[in-house]
């Protein structure tokens, strides 16, 4: 269960506690018309009716039905109030939402779990003659944060449920501990759950006898990809080839640090004897490329390295320093690590120039997520008019305010870069909510200058996604320039050119219309001058220099763990360059941790790049399976949101939907064992009887509009490659948009190019290109499986081994449907594509 970002960590239990608590009524889906019409509404993807939803939780087959809980808001559109929703269904297709199952009250909120059905009664919760269905949850302590393991149980076939008088049943007094999914193991007649210690990247097994009293069995982890929280741990025995003499045991877990530096799902493969997980491939142990070392930092000095300033101290580091969580990944006994006195110096380290003789150059980075900015500054003014500074008793003459804020003063905080002791800050709640809405409106200025400069923070809503905080210049009447903050209480400087209006009358606005998870907006030093201001430099990066100029940097992932980074160098050869390790942060991550510099003739691979994914998109998290489905299937689906930008999709009156489910094998493909993902089939239930067909066309450097169009749409589309260094289909075709799937032959990559989907304006990261490695077959061909929904598309390659799945938010008139190649040829093979009917039609009437 992922919490929502939060400003102020050290604020988050008493927002927790502040919640409002709202009487949960029972939201069945008769209660009131569900328009299941709206704009974006997946017409196959489950969504709940109104209002936010999150991970899907306990999903299990029961009396003939598929029952899906939820994290679910019953009263909002962002994340809080966090209780479990319900869905049944007859066919894993068609869902009714149910009355809410599991509601919050004063003392907990109801995180993720799992759900067993207690045939045995085991638990005792129940008789012989009506076993319980049992839900094994987190409950997250609203008074101290502590998330412990609890139980409620169903006697009704999961209507209503009664939470157990002697919760919780596992308790370790941790705030990280969470998610548990627990199954009936065979092995060793007993239950067992699998949980997370989400902070140190471990999945920990309990079994038990009864539900209620659990012993320690082992860990597992860290392993894979530590680049985030790990959460929601899924853990199930498939058999190789369909073989059941032949079996291996399948464990998922999810992180936020995936393949597009976000949340996703990784998987191990391996052998659970019962106690303990061993995976097959842990991803841990590796041997980078060969090569010539320009520095290890394993002598106990940096060598001909020069260091300026005082982050690197008077040699490398040996380890972990002082106050500093534990560092892991470096290669050898020494490593640069800028954790110096707290986190409080800054500074560079340059090495001696070195001619590129390699392509490639290999080298570990960890620490903070601080990218080098090239117009950055040392976070001054420049100088100019100031418009207000928020430094007095009140917000300063002629500002008036609506909704909460009629009577607004400054809050007075030091902010990583804010000026002064004042902010204008719409999170208004003492006690750390976040409920405040409003518009805040300056005195009309004259713009006499070509800049208006000021800093900003606070939550990235823009205007586009509805629940906005924003801070808008307004001339005439009307918005003329709008900026929102970056999910941050860092601030930084905004600076907008307003040479056109010069000599008009103008007012700003801060304007937050969104409450919970970043809701809200800070404002500080607003003001005219003759010159832009500049972002402040807090780099923690590694820089490549030609020339004294950067030409490649990358920063950490907010992490301590070193991963391998890979730096191509094709287009250097023969030139003189030199690495810059820099440091100009503190606090924060304000640091940087680097190791193991060398030439080589190959690329090192990063932990993200070794590990296993279930989904290389940006919309595939807190993935869990179904227990108890009929003829041992085992079928997943996961929540299709991002935690970077989930509360701000635009979809109006509900937020959050689910992947279609998926069915999971593995087969032996080149000699190992891979998962293998498919739609299931019950999918064919909402065909409506129309297909479409193409085949044995060869096209060149063009785009070609088929007479093919859809919003939802099941494609099977089978390509091959020519000279082509880019071919592929696009769907949701119009109006200027397209979402692109294809194939980059130059990079070996399968790919979502959705940079022209539609709306992107709500999250500055949304519209972005999202690529796998996949290697094409003997023939050059690929094929692929496409489920396109209003506002998603699932994308199955390499026979189900690979799958991408990304949300898009076209115009509804957008249904075309193109096939691309770029720079050569291209083949269409065949391409069947049958229509889908909305799996929500009989709710419609």
């Amino acid at each position: 269960m992922a919490t929502a970002p939060t400003r102020r960590p050290s604020r988050l239990l008493a927002a927790l506690a502040a919640t409002a608590l709202t009487t949960l009524a029972a939201t069945p889906a008769g209660a009131a018309p569900t328009p299941y019409t709206e704009t974006y509404r997946p017409q196959f993807h489950f969504s709940p009716a109104q209002n936010w939803m999150n991970d899907p939780n306990g999903p299990i087959y029961y009396r003939d039905a598929y029952h899906l809980f939820f994290q679910y808001n019953p009263s909002g559109t962002t994340w809080g109030n966090m209780s479990w929703g319900h869905a049944t269904s007859p066919d894993l297709v068609h869902w009714t939402q149910q009355p809410l199952a599991i509601p919050q009250d004063g003392t907990e909120m109801i995180f993720s779990g799992g759900v067993v059905d207690d045939r045995t009664n085991s638990s005792g919760l129940g008789t012989a003659a009506n076993p319980p269905l049992v839900a094994i949850y987190t409950s997250h302590s609203r008074l101290d944060g502590r998330q412990a393991q609890s139980l409620a149980y169903s006697l009704d076939g999961g209507t209503s449920w009664t939470k157990y008088p002697g919760n919780p049943v596992l308790d370790i007094g941790s705030a990280n501990f969470r998610d548990p999914k627990v199954f009936w193991n065979d092995q060793t007649g007993s239950w067992l759950m699998a949980v997370v210690l989400a902070d140190q990247y471990k999945v920990r097994f309990y079994s038990s006898h009864d539900l209620k009293s659990w012993t320690k069995l082992s860990d597992f982890g860290p392993a894979g990809s530590t680049g985030g929280l790990w959460e929601c741990p899924d853990l199930f025995r498939l058999a190789v080839d369909d073989d059941p003499s032949r079996t291996k045991w399948v464990l998922a877990v999810s992180t936020n640090g995936g393949p597009q530096r976000s949340t996703a799902v990784q998987y191990f493969i391996g052998d659970f004897n019962g106690t303990e997980f061993e995976a097959d491939d842990p991803a841990g142990t590796y041997t980078p490329p060969s090569g010539t070392p320009l520095a290890t930092f394993d002598d106990g000095s940096y060598d001909e390295w020069t260091a300026t300033g005082t982050a690197f101290g008077s040699a490398p580091a040996t380890g972990t320093l002082p106050g500093q969580q534990t560092v892991s990944g470096f290669t050898g006994p020494g490593l640069v690590n800028t954790f110096l006195n707290g986190d409080s110096t800054t500074g560079e380290l340059l090495s001696p120039p070195f001619t590129v003789s390699r392509r490639y150059l290999n080298f570990q980075v960890g620490g903070g997520n601080h990218p080098y900015v090239a117009d950055a500054g040392d976070g001054s003014p420049p100088d100019g008019t100031t418009i207000a500074d928020f430094e007095g008793p009140d917000l300063g003459p002629g500002w008036t305010g609506t909704g909460s804020f009629t009577a607004l003063t400054p809050r007075f905080e030091q902010l990583d870069g804010s000026l002064g002791s004042g902010v204008l800050d719409t999170f208004t709640d003492a006690t750390g909510g976040d409920p405040a809405t409003g518009t805040l409106t300056s005195a009309p200025f004259t713009i006499d200058r070509p800049y208006l400069n000021f800093l900003i923070a606070g939550g990235n809503h823009p205007a586009a996604g509805g629940a906005e905080t924003t801070f808008n210049l307004v001339v005439d009447g009307r918005v003329v320039r709008s900026a929102t903050g970056r999910n941050s209480g860092v601030m930084d400087w905004t600076a907008w050119d307003v040479t056109e209006f010069a000599g008009r009358t103008a007012t700003v606005e801060a304007v937050d219309n969104a409450t919970g998870g970043w809701g809200h907006v800070i404002v500080d030093h607003i003001g005219l001058a003759d010159q832009a201001a500049r972002p402040k430099d807090r780099q923690a990066a590694v820089n490549l220099l030609v020339d004294g100029q950067v030409v490649r940097s990358v920063t950490g992932t907010d992490s301590e763990a070193l991963d391998w980074t890979a730096w191509d160098l094709a287009d250097l050869m023969g030139r003189q360059v030199q690495v810059q390790i820099t440091d100009h942060g503190t606090g924060g991550w304000g640091h940087i941790l680097a190791d193991q510099f060398a030439l080589a003739d190959a690329p090192a691979r990063s932990m993200v790049e070794r590990a296993h994914w279930l989904d290389h998109g940006a919309d595939f998290y807190a993935a869990t399976s179904f227990n108890g489905v009929p003829g041992g299937r085992r079928v997943m689906l996961a929540w299709m949101n991002n935690w970077a930008y989930g509360e701000s999709i635009p979809t109006g009156t509900w937020r959050g939907a689910d992947t279609f489910p998926r069915e999971l094998a593995l087969r032996t493909v080149d000699g190992r064992t891979a998962l293998i993902q498919r739609p299931v089939g019950e999918l064919t239930r909402l065909y409506d009887g129309r297909v479409w067909r193409a085949d044995g066309r060869t096209l060149r450097d063009t785009t070609l509009p088929l007479a093919l169009t859809g919003s939802t749409l099941d494609l099977d589309v089978r390509l091959r490659a020519g000279t082509a260094r880019d071919f592929g289909i696009a769907v949701h075709v119009g109006n200027g948009q397209q979402t692109r799937i294809g194939y980059d032959t130059g990079t070996g990559e399968l790919y979502i190019d959705r940079t022209r989907s539609g709306n992107a304006a709500f999250d500055a990261t949304f519209a972005a290109v999202h690529r796998a490695a996949l290697p094409l077959d003997g023939k050059g061909r690929l094929n692929l499986r496409l489920l396109v929904d209003t506002s998603s598309v699932e994308v199955y390659a390499g026979d189900g081994t690979l799958v991408l799945t990304d949300q898009i938010f076209p115009d509804p008139t957008s249904t075309g449907v193109s096939l691309y190649v770029t720079g050569g040829t291209g083949y269409l093979d065949a391409l069947t594509a049958h229509h889908l009917k909305s799996a929500w039609a009989r709710q419609l009437h």
